[in-house]
């Protein structure tokens, strides 16, 4: 039997699922325009994890271009985790343990090299932020899966007081 490739359109595909770009062109990032990061939460579509689970998966994308290596802010999520994959390139990524009181000191930060196509999934309340590209001139697009409307409802932002240089 021979069959016909279909293009992939929402209406086409929408007995199935769904499909997202992972940066739509139209859509503004939540974060940055005209920085060296930009995030788009939850623009990859939403993956429901089946009636066991307790929360729906969502997909973004944050992009990254080469900047110095300085650490002056962190977020950290205290109801769940968070899962990054970088796609098309090596991430530099700091981590502190849960503090539990809404403080980070930069001695605390540990900065891991991560390479592309590796998946980092991080406990709930890690401290982070979005990662750096390793190569000048490069861009790094880096998927992060969270339960969908985190940054919108558990997401606390700090400056760091002491930036962290590496």
């Amino acid at each position: 039997m021979k069959t016909t490739i279909k293009e992939l359109t929402l209406e086409n595909f929408q007995k199935y699922g769904t499909f997202a770009p992972l940066t739509p062109p139209t859509a503004k990032p939540l974060a940055g325009e005209n920085t060296p990061i930009r995030f788009w939460p939850d623009c990859g579509g939403v993956l429901d994890l089946g009636p066991n689970a307790s929360n729906q998966l969502a997909i973004g994308i944050c992009q990254v271009d080469y900047r110095d290596f300085k650490v002056d802010v962190s977020e950290f999520h205290s109801s769940c985790g968070e899962g990054n994959i970088p796609l098309d390139g090596d991430i530099y990524i700091h981590v502190a343990v849960p503090t539990g009181n809404g403080e980070i000191d930069a001695k605390d930060i540990e900065i891991f090299k991560v390479k592309q196509g590796t998946v980092v999934i991080m406990k709930p309340g890690v401290w982070h932020h979005a990662p750096f590209s390793t190569k000048p001139g490069e861009t790094v697009n880096t998927i992060i899966m969270l339960p969908q409307r985190t940054y919108f409802n558990d997401c606390e932002v700090v400056e760091i007081e002491d930036e962290l240089t590496f």
